[in-house]
């Protein structure tokens, strides 16, 4: 494999940008400094030409106004928290309101950041020291993320180290679309996800609490599924979210999640150690928000999709789901690989 990289630009701090191109027989990744942010994948499609299978920009500007966590590492906390507080061991800690009365995120977080990268042998390792109370998170916490190239896999490796308890819970918020340069919407590409729950949620996506079955639901992924089939369903969920963004209680980690375009061949199979699954189609891209994507598209509803592998959000907040905790003792480790074939 080999490591090539470019000046990407600078933030207003007078901090450089880096872009680091990652390239192996089967692959190949562009991944930021700034928020470990993946620009660009190429995947070869069903005659093997290679195409970006990811939404992304040609310049940071756009990163900074315009993106809606495109490719970003996302923590300290993936998701919502509810009023932007959480209480542990006694004490309350108020966070940032950047969506409406909630934190969506960790606010300005893990994904605005500038990390330390390291060239491996397969890979880059990025590093970030975050202080007590950054963005009102407790704890001191040292941040590793590794991505590793290994054949036809990207693998994504968390480690996260706090100098005393506190909640972590991360992810990649990489959009997702196989057709190549984003040249047809997602809406007729195929999903399955290897799960028989999935998490209600209230009118402001919070969740409720309430774990609910798929069967009988639109929300059965359980077999392969176009997802446009029943995105537009009547169905109180889907109403409130413009289309499907829910969390799913994954039941086992290996190959739980596959997404395939058959008119490119490409598919994706995921697997993971992590508890949940966010799947995200788009619903609320928009030219007007997220403007022309490195592709050369138009940014608009459906265009691509998040498959978020996580922690339950909200957890602290919601006594029917298991909080996590994470201490020196016990510290936070989670994986997820992307492996592209050809069905």
């Amino acid at each position: 494999m080999e490591i090539t990289k470019k000046n990407f630009g600078k933030l207003a701090t007078g901090e450089e940008v880096i872009e680091y191109i990652l390239k192996n027989e089967k692959l190949q990744v562009n991944v930021l400094n700034y928020g470990g942010i993946i620009t660009k994948l190429y995947a070869p499609d069903k005659n093997g030409k290679m195409e970006n299978v990811v939404l992304g920009y040609d310049n940071l500007e756009d990163y900074l106004t315009k993106s809606p966590y495109f490719g970003a590492i996302i923590g300290r906390h993936a998701g919502r928290i509810s009023n932007a507080e959480f209480k542990l061991n006694g004490e309350v800690y108020q966070l940032a309101a950047n969506e409406n009365e909630n934190n969506l995120h960790g606010g300005t977080g893990l994904d605005k950041r500038i990390w330390e990268v390291t060239e491996l042998e397969n890979g880059l390792e990025l590093s970030y020291f975050s202080p007590h109370l950054e963005e009102g998170f407790p704890a001191d916490v040292e941040f590793t993320v590794r991505y590793l190239l290994i054949d036809d896999t990207l693998e994504i490796e968390y480690v996260a180290i706090p100098d005393r308890e506190t909640i972590i819970n991360l992810t990649n918020h990489t959009y997702f679309n196989l057709s190549g340069e984003a040249k047809t919407d997602i809406l007729n590409h195929e999903l399955k996800i290897e799960s028989a729950k999935f998490l209600a949620l209230d009118e402001k996506s919070m969740p409720t609490g309430e774990i609910r079955e798929v069967e009988g639901t639109p929300f059965d992924f359980r077999e392969f599924k176009e997802i446009g089939k029943e995105i537009a369903a009547d169905y109180r969920q889907l109403e409130y979210t413009g289309g499907y963004d829910h969390p799913y209680v994954l039941e086992n980690g290996e190959d739980s999640i596959i997404l395939k375009d058959k008119e490119s061949g490409r598919a994706l199979v995921m697997s993971t150690d992590q508890p949940v699954l966010v799947f995200y189609a788009g619903n609320q891209m928009r030219q007007e928000d997220q403007g022309l994507l490195n592709s050369g598209q138009e940014a608009r509803k459906h265009l691509a999709l998040c498959l978020e592998t996580q922690d339950y959000p909200d957890a602290i907040n919601v006594d029917s789901l298991a909080t996590k905790t994470y201490t020196p003792e016990k510290i936070y480790r989670a994986k997820t690989s992307y492996k592209f074939y050809i069905d």
